[in-house]
């Protein structure tokens, strides 16, 4: 069986990212996934020296000269770089923009996202911050299909990490990173077996998952 060309976009260091591309290579996708090339949209993101330390291909397409243009044109500009490669899933491994209905149907809708909380509970960028003012006593992190709105669409796999007492951000980020590591290849891998379909925004998942 040929494997899944995937096609990442960061805007960070791209953590989420290596942990994809080392699923490929050694771990569960060895056998079911490759990913071709990485798109970066910040200039100096660590994401690209990632890329390079595992030859993957990377394009920089800098969203902040691009501030005044539609987001149509400037996802015209990652899909052109995307088809290039012939990708047929793509993960945003920290992709730090909204996509637009554009890039999505591009892509038949086999866009992921991972979220470091467990959605639809604290959206948005301050994700540990907002948790542990609110006191949650459970946070942990969500892979989703992409929509139009914000860490939105159907959920596809969410873990559970214990929030405690003591925690700041620097100590409840890393936990949860730690299974945004995990769960993000598996979400990949129960792509490439095609145990995954979407009724609505309802994800059924083929069989049981073991994470």
């Amino acid at each position: 069986m040929p494997k899944i060309k995937i096609g990442a976009i960061a805007s960070g260091s791209g953590s989420n990212f290596e942990a994809i591309v080392k699923a490929c290579e050694n771990g569960i996708l060895k056998n079911k996934a490759k990913v071709e090339v990485l798109i970066c949209n910040k200039a100096g993101a660590f994401c690209m020296e990632r890329a390079k330390n595992h030859n993957i291909p990377y394009v920089l397409i800098e969203s902040d000269k691009d501030l005044h243009v539609p987001r149509e044109e400037f996802d015209q500009k990652i899909i052109s770089v995307l088809k290039k490669y012939e990708c047929e899933l793509i993960a945003l491994v920290g992709y730090m923009r909204l996509v637009s209905q554009k890039f999505i149907d591009a892509f038949n809708g086999n866009v992921m996202n991972i979220h470091p909380a467990l959605l639809p509970s604290f959206r948005g960028m301050h994700v540990h911050r907002d948790a542990l003012e609110y006191g949650v006593k459970v946070s942990g992190c969500t892979v989703h299909f992409v929509d139009m709105k914000a860490d939105h669409g159907p959920i596809i796999i969410q873990k559970c990490v214990p929030v405690y007492d003591t925690d700041t951000e620097d100590t409840l980020g890393p936990r949860v990173l730690e299974w945004e590591h995990k769960i993000f290849p598996k979400a990949i891998e129960l792509f490439c077996d095609k145990r995954l379909h979407v009724v609505g925004r309802l994800v059924r998942i083929d069989g049981e998952v073991n994470l």
